[in-house]
């Protein structure tokens, strides 16, 4: 029996916190392959995520769900360290828009993405609808940043930071805590590999922004 995309989205309907974690192990990221029983549309994705508030989705090129785990304490708390240094240089610069890891990207491929912490150029944003602004922006990032935690593979955030070099990113970072070291994407240019740097400058994209990593390493 085939299964329709109105009957995915049935099923799919809200799962209580309780029903969530007798369902899922935490700090677990899980695969769903749709294909080739169904391929959901981009506002049936998004209705998918509506529907589960309490459950965070990406999708992968191919039409795959991918459910991912909650960060932990010392994850997150780097991570805001990050963005608070990146909202305090964007309102000075005023150049862009900064995004948390809550944003929801729709790639030019079609896979939709979380980094987590991403910034778009202001005129880029602002030329979108204001209904692509309110739901998944049909986009690729300017910049982008992945923060490793315990429970990430290195080979399947390095398969992300590729993905958003090819889709645009003009400049990525890959802050792997747990080695010290540090991947720079850059357009159209090979992977620079750092080993235990004290800073990070934006280049000719965030311009003037400097990451002191000192909060990140210890």
């Amino acid at each position: 029996m085939l299964i329709s995309n109105s009957d995915i989205l049935r099923v799919a309907r809200p799962i209580s916190v309780e029903r969530q974690s007798a369902r899922i192990a935490p700090m677990n990221s899980y695969t769903i392959h749709l294909d080739p029983v169904v391929k959901l549309t981009e506002d049936q994705f998004y209705q998918l995520c509506q529907n589960n508030p309490d459950l965070k989705f990406e999708r992968n090129a191919q039409g795959d769900l991918m459910i991912m785990p909650p960060t932990g304490g010392e994850t997150g708390r780097r991570n805001s360290d990050l963005l608070g240094d990146l909202i305090i240089w964007n309102r000075q610069a005023n150049l862009g828009y900064v995004f948390d890891s809550s944003t929801c990207f729709r790639l030019p491929n079609g896979a939709n993405r979380s980094p987590d912490a991403a910034w778009v150029v202001r005129d880029r944003w602002e030329a979108l609808s204001t209904d692509q602004r309110e739901k998944f922006p049909p986009l690729c990032p300017d910049f982008v940043v992945e923060l490793m935690s315990p429970t990430d593979t290195l080979s399947a955030i390095q398969a992300k930071m590729l993905e958003y070099q090819g889709n645009g990113a003009k400049l990525g970072w890959l802050l792997n805590r747990s080695e010290r070291q540090v991947e720079v994407y850059r357009l159209n240019q090979s992977v620079e590999v750092l080993h235990s740097p004290d800073s990070l400058s934006g280049e000719a994209v965030l311009l003037g922004f400097v990451l002191n990593l000192e909060a990140i390493w210890r």
